[in-house]
């Protein structure tokens, strides 16, 4: 399989880029509720759709039927979290937002076909993350000031997920695919401002403000797409829990001495072609958090990093995407989408949770595309999550609650050739 030049260094160019970049998913749990710019307008909804090249991210099958092309984008991700601590006596009552709310987020992919049966692609994206940012010296816990969590200084964590999926697609007949993505992950993970759990914690010096760590593993993607009729296709796709290296220097927060796994996850799609300009697609997707220690034990499941160790008492999560798309004229496509999340945070683990309200549970989107030529395009979408708040007993004292809120914008480069 040989690559353009121009391809590699941008793919090369976009993974330095994402390594370097915070990411801040927190979206269905913390995966995006899209990837690719065009299913992104369209609520997320991909499973079944070959329009784009990210075949390595929605589903393989999918780069049977994409052609001959490339896309770089980049999401500008804007999510606003809250905190806030009540019934305390005073004491402990705090109200805190988090800062740095804008994060740019890249993703690029490549697809090529190579004969009457098989196609070939790579897909680069951000799996996903978590990223809080909370103010320190608002409370005194008794040792002078300190932040939320009664630790010293700011308060936050940063989870960065860059995926990295070869694929490659076979076409069964002319209407029938299956596809193979590698997936070659890597993760980097800091988190500060966590010494007042160090009682908690059976590894205390790497519990909190080591920097990053980081982390990598290999996991893969299987995909298969059927055309039913010339109005009607299909798709599913599957990714086993990926079992990834341990963060070394958080053995001391995450269970099992530091390991954070990435969950298991499918989908199931289809797509109707109801006009020759109007395209309906919907997604039902599911996603294992509650299967992975770190993510799904309770916070009380032990100590921090023991095993078993407490966790962020995440819950499996069912995922609904809708998305219409319409060919308005011969340059312009317009989209739109709507996502529904369960939530996977408990109320019985809000406190680990100030670190990661991943609490969306509804996602509206619109996009559209314009062909600047007949082999080049620009693809933009918008994306609005309304506030969702969730309030639980505090580990400390009283009553927490954790509420988020999410705006994004995206733009992308696509060509044909």
């Amino acid at each position: 399989m040989k690559f353009k030049k121009t391809a590699l260094r941008s793919a090369a160019l976009v993974a330095l880029s994402g390594a370097l970049l915070p990411a801040a998913y927190a979206t269905e749990g913390y995966f995006s509720h899209g990837y690719g710019i065009k299913a992104k307008g369209m609520g997320g909804a991909a499973t079944a759709v070959a329009q784009d090249t990210f075949a390595g991210a929605n589903n393989p099958a999918a780069a049977a039927f994409a052609g001959n092309r490339m896309e770089l984008g980049v999401d500008l991700f804007m999510p606003d979290r809250e905190m806030s601590r009540t019934g305390t006596g005073g004491m402990l009552d705090t109200s805190v937002r988090s800062s740095k709310r804008e994060f740019l987020i890249p993703e690029f992919g490549y697809n090529k076909t190579l004969s009457n049966e098989f196609s070939a692609g790579v897909t680069v994206y951000g799996n996903g993350g978590m990223n809080t940012t909370y103010p320190g010296g608002q409370l005194n816990c008794g040792q002078g000031p300190a932040n939320a969590l009664c630790g010293s200084g700011q308060l936050g964590v940063d989870l960065i997920q860059l995926v990295v999926a070869p694929t490659v697609a076979y076409k069964i007949n002319a209407n029938h695919s299956v596809g193979v993505s590698p997936l070659l992950v890597f993760q980097m993970f800091k988190a500060y401002g966590l010494q007042g759990f160090s009682q908690m914690s059976v590894d205390p010096a790497r519990l909190s403000g080591s920097g990053y760590s980081n982390s990598s593993g290999l996991g893969v993607r299987l995909g298969y797409m059927g055309k039913l009729s010339d109005r009607v296709s299909i798709g599913a796709s599957y990714s086993p829990k990926t079992n990834m290296s341990r963060f070394k220097e958080y053995a001391g927060l995450f269970a099992n001495s530091g390991e954070f796994d990435i969950p298991e996850n499918a989908s199931l799609g289809i797509a109707v072609q109801a006009t020759p300009d109007l395209l309906f697609a919907a997604d039902y997707q599911t996603i294992g958090y509650g299967d992975v220690p770190a993510i799904g034990n309770a916070a009380t499941a032990g100590p921090l990093g023991g095993n078993p160790g407490g966790g962020f008492g995440w819950k499996n999560i069912d995922v609904f995407k809708l998305g219409v798309q319409w060919q308005m004229n011969p340059k312009v496509v317009l989209r739109a989408g709507y996502t529904h999340s369960e939530n996977p945070v408990t109320s019985a683990n809000i406190t680990p949770n100030i670190l990661a309200p991943g609490v969306m549970k509804s996602h509206y989107t619109l996009g559209a595309t314009y062909a600047l030529s007949p082999t080049s395009e620009l693809t933009w979408s918008f994306m609005h999550a309304p506030r969702v708040s969730v309030s639980g007993p505090s580990l400390l004292a009283g009553t927490e609650t954790v509420s988020m809120r999410q705006n994004a914008i995206a733009i992308q480069w696509g060509t044909k050739f």
